[in-house]
């Protein structure tokens, strides 16, 4: 018999786009430098469900694994040379489903130190479950590229989604006057979180951009969506401007941009994980991200169906139908 002191339940994926199977495995251990996490809760992004797909070539993870990027927990045991984290902290941070590491569909995950923060006081463990991934990735672009300054424009591309609305908030909180393009329908969301929307369906570029900024341009734009909309974005600009992608897909002209004397970033969250270097950032951003959080000027767009470790699957599946109404939580500790 499995001593369960030494096991965990998990989601186990074997094969690509294979089955979600939940099962028993290691539960595992502390080495240096790391910390032991009771999961509560794990976001679930699109780029989990590429993962799951093989469809990310960026965004490898060897089967059969547990994916699984972001988790919100309670800090269970602490290797001797950590000493930032005691048990009984309760944590957020995108600490696996990649790259080999464990992911965060499972009771316990052992992750690297660096790249946990405090959970913010004045959320539930599946609200900021939701936020590692989305909140690094606009944080990365927004603040450490584009370094977003009081005054700025701001046009976030696809403002209502997960990066997107993470960026609006940002954008706010330092300053800036932000403006984000979706469907009309998510006009009221892009308002309640102090920008203006604009309906990309029923106006061009050059519309919005007359309209908004007399033809000159917005200082930055960040883009979320790829392929044409990342071309929209050059288009966007002001001259001397900044764009930004976490999605730069497909092959773009780039003289928009250079006749505007503009400049690009490209932004790619995992490589801290893949590669090892930086970690320690992805950390110092969620501490960051923890206070505007507790100010109440950055707040998680949840959507309000309730998954479990019985419906991994439905949460997953929620996502590639597009039936999600904001980000998708997977509790694993029932609240």
């Amino acid at each position: 018999m499995t001593n369960p002191m030494q096991s965990m339940k998990a989601a186990l994926v074997e094969t690509n786009d294979g089955p979600f199977r939940l099962t028993e495995i290691a539960r595992p251990t502390v080495n240096s430098g790391e910390v032991l996490v009771r999961i509560h809760a794990s976001g679930v992004n699109p780029l989990d469900t590429k993962i799951r797909a093989g469809a990310a070539a960026h965004a490898r993870h060897p089967l059969p694994a547990v994916l699984g990027l972001d988790l919100a927990g309670v800090v269970e045991a602490v290797a001797a040379d950590v000493t930032t984290f005691h048990p009984g902290d309760e944590v957020y941070g995108m600490t696996g489903g990649v790259g080999g590491i464990q992911g965060t569909l499972a009771e316990f995950a052992s992750v690297d130190a660096s790249l946990l923060a405090i959970k913010p006081a004045n959320l539930t463990m599946r609200e900021a479950a939701a936020l590692p991934l989305v909140t690094i990735t606009a944080w990365e672009g927004l603040v450490d590229r584009a370094k977003v300054q009081p005054g700025q424009t701001l046009l976030v591309q696809g403002g209502a989604g997960g990066v997107g609305h993470v960026a609006v908030q940002i954008g706010v909180a330092f300053g800036a006057t932000v403006f984000a393009t979706d469907s009309a329908a998510k006009a009221d969301f892009i308002r309640s979180m102090g920008a203006t929307p604009v309906d990309y369906a029923s106006e061009s570029i050059e519309g919005y951009v007359g309209r908004l900024t007399d033809g000159a341009g917005f200082d930055l734009v960040y883009d979320t969506g790829g392929s044409a909309v990342l071309d929209a974005s050059f288009q966007a600009v002001k001259r001397f401007g900044h764009v930004v992608s976490c999605l730069g897909w497909g092959t773009h002209a780039l003289a928009p941009l250079s006749f505007k004397a503009g400049t690009y970033s490209g932004v790619f969250t995992l490589a801290p994980l893949l590669n090892g270097i930086g970690r320690a950032h992805h950390g110092e951003i969620l501490k960051a991200a923890a206070a505007l959080v507790e100010a109440g000027k950055l707040v998680p767009h949840l959507d309000p169906q309730v998954f479990s470790f019985d419906t991994v699957a439905e949460a997953y599946a929620a996502i590639t139908d597009r039936t999600a109404a904001g980000k998708i939580v997977v509790s694993i500790v029932e609240a």
